[in-house]
């Protein structure tokens, strides 16, 4: 009985040690594997990595083909890039626009991204190696057609339309879609774009800093129009039913916008980016932005969009500035823009 007393306690804690290094050999092992899952950085803006951005679902399809962890980083995507040069944990970027590029050319920061552009369907010809198109728009002027059941059929009418007509804009200091309206302006009208602010002025109810705002009091009700994109109705087509939300569509035609993504040249997981731009052009990732970011896809013919893109009412004449032209007009667009509506 003695015996069986002193074995008993043994057994249990021998049994116990057991199971301690069971536990240590998977955590181990465990730690092991996540050590060498490769992780692949990406910034991007803000609103592309929240819950209702394409982000999270651009993650859970990249991450079930590569087998690496793909990190989004968030934030004010060039000016951090710049500041921290050589230095960046980016792998790579997204969510740059033509706007821009020449900035993040010149700062010798991203590499070639060697993808084939065969597959590009945007309206114009593309050709760059560093920037690569993944989903494009057009600026265009949203209104609602049972609060403006007579919308202006140009952007002369617009501009010769009554006063009381509402509208609010973005601040092109601030904002992408507000730098674009003022591209859009000085492509139309050349030297008379600041007349043609002038003209404008006494309609815009408001310039907001950023297009959420603006989207905003246009949705509640405040304004008649808003600046935004001719994509911006078939959220209301898809995501509520509605119909009743319109893009102006103007004969003068219509700024196109394109979103892109680089390749940056300091990263330490070089075929991890390559995969990862790749699979921008690929068809799961072409197949789920059209929703995901609520834009038309770079790389998906019109009959493969969802059926409320199908409906949309595009322009058939599209305005453009390559980054050299952008660059060279920014300041005096915006210019014209500040001196017209402060007359």
């Amino acid at each position: 009985m003695q015996t069986w007393l002193l074995i008993l306690p043994l057994a249990a804690d021998m049994e116990c040690e057991m199971r301690n290094l069971t536990f240590a050999a998977g955590l181990l092992t465990a730690t092991s594997a996540m050590a060498q899952t490769p992780v692949l950085t990406v910034y991007a803006p803000d609103y592309f990595v929240s819950e209702w951005g394409p982000g999270p679902k651009i993650e859970e399809l990249f991450e079930a083909d590569c087998g690496c962890d793909l990190q989004f980083k968030p934030g004010d995507l060039l000016p951090r890039i710049l500041l921290e040069g050589e230095r960046t944990e980016a792998d790579a970027v997204i969510g740059l626009n033509t706007d821009v590029t020449k900035r993040a050319r010149e700062s010798g920061l991203f590499a070639p991204h060697g993808v084939d552009l065969s597959a590009l369907t945007l309206p114009i010809a593309w050709e760059d190696e560093v920037f690569l198109p993944f989903n494009y728009g057009h600026t265009a002027f949203v209104y609602d057609e049972t609060r403006l059941e007579t919308p202006p059929e140009s952007f002369d009418a617009l501009l010769e339309a009554p006063d009381d007509l509402r509208l609010v804009i973005q601040d092109p200091r601030s904002s992408i879609s507000g730098l674009a309206m003022v591209l859009w302006v000085q492509a139309i009208y050349g030297d008379g774009a600041e007349a043609a602010w002038d003209k404008l002025a006494p309609k815009v109810l408001t310039v907001t800093k950023a297009w959420s705002e603006s989207y905003g009091l246009f949705t509640d009700g405040e304004a008649d129009m808003v600046m935004s994109y001719t994509t911006s109705p078939a959220y209301h087509i898809i995501a509520e039913g509605d119909e009743t939300k319109k893009a102006a569509i103007f004969p003068e035609g219509h700024y196109f916008m394109v979103e892109l993504a680089a390749k940056v040249a300091s990263t330490d997981q070089p075929e991890l980016a390559d995969r990862f731009m790749d699979f921008i052009l690929g068809e799961e990732f072409q197949s789920m932005i059209a929703t995901g970011n609520w834009s038309i896809p770079a790389a998906l013919p019109r009959d493969q969009w969802p059926e409320g893109f199908q409906q949309l009412e595009l322009p058939e004449k599209v305005l453009f500035y390559d980054e050299d032209e952008a660059a060279a007009l920014r300041e005096e667009a915006i210019e014209a823009w500040r001196q017209g509506l402060s007359r």
